[in-house]
């Protein structure tokens, strides 16, 4: 039972990880009203790497 939560929690910091990634410009601009968007977006994109990095990490080790 707690291999099947470790698994769903490290899908979703992986799939939320991506959505960083991929979305990083659109939610920089959302979220932050500074006029740097550049580096907002470059912040959010490593965060979302981290993140999925994080959730794969759970994912394989608890395999």
């Amino acid at each position: 039972m707690g291999n099947i939560i470790f698994l769903i929690i490290g899908l979703i910091l992986s799939v939320t990880g991506v959505i960083f990634i991929y979305d990083a410009r659109s939610i920089s601009s959302k979220l932050f009203s500074f006029g740097d968007k550049n580096e907002a977006s470059a912040g959010l994109k490593i965060l979302g790497f981290v993140i999925s990095i994080i959730g794969v990490l759970i994912i394989y080790f608890n395999l």
